[in-house]
């Protein structure tokens, strides 16, 4: 479908190296009436980017380590896993690659669907008694399902998980969504999360990337 005449007229070109750059700058100078936590600015920045919503800048609450045990994690080669293929797939892994680290997702795997039916369980929460058994650094990040988030927590209680590097709690929607973030926000466990009723698969990648970003010393995840 062709444009209305005249829409396109006084609209310059923007070169793509640009677009970024003139995005950030907008963000910059609407937060400016806000006073931002230096340490987690690049975080909420990110999002707000990737989401164009400012209330992220409210609504994202950092546990005060989150950003040195991410950052740390990630360097040390973290597996990265989310709760679907949309985080993995969002996650720069040419850099998380650079420090060995991976992102998976276990989602699609035949296993855990055949077994999310057997139990009567979703599998977004087998998916984190999978994530359970990997060894080394993880990093939990959940962007959909409010049934991950409280499968870690039970987990977690029970001791058949060993406390991730850092979790990242970004579901979306309307159904036990504010109450499993909420169940994060009090464990003593490195964590971002998303508060409230937004979020999504998106923001949760957006805040792996920033943390790649910040581990990377600059360069662009």
């Amino acid at each position: 479908m062709s444009a209305p005449a005249g829409a396109l007229h006084g609209l310059a070109h923007v070169e793509p190296g640009d677009i970024e750059r003139r995005s950030f700058e907008t963000i910059e100078r609407e937060l400016a009436p806000r006073v931002l936590d230096p340490l987690t600015a690049p975080v909420v920045k990110r999002v707000i980017h990737t989401t164009a919503d400012f209330e992220f800048a409210d609504t994202l609450a950092f546990s005060r380590d989150a950003m040195a045990a991410g950052v740390e994690a990630l360097r040390a080669g973290a597996t990265v896993i989310s709760d679907t293929t949309m985080v993995a797939s969002g996650v720069n892994k040419r850099v998380l690659g650079r420090f060995g680290g991976r992102a998976v997702s276990f989602i699609g795997d035949e296993d855990v669907a055949a077994e999310a039916r057997e139990r009567g369980m979703t599998r977004s929460a087998v998916c984190m008694e999978r994530a359970a058994q990997v060894e080394g650094p993880v990093v939990l990040a959940i962007g959909n399902a409010p049934t991950a988030l409280v499968r870690i927590w039970e987990l977690l209680g029970e001791g058949r998980m060993a406390p991730p590097a850092l979790i990242v709690a970004t579901p979306v929607g309307f159904v036990n969504v504010v109450e499993s973030k909420e169940l994060i926000c009090g464990l003593d466990v490195p964590h971002i999360v998303a508060r409230g009723r937004k979020g999504g698969s998106a923001v949760a990648a957006a805040i792996c990337n920033a943390l790649l970003y910040l581990a990377s010393n600059g360069e662009r995840a």
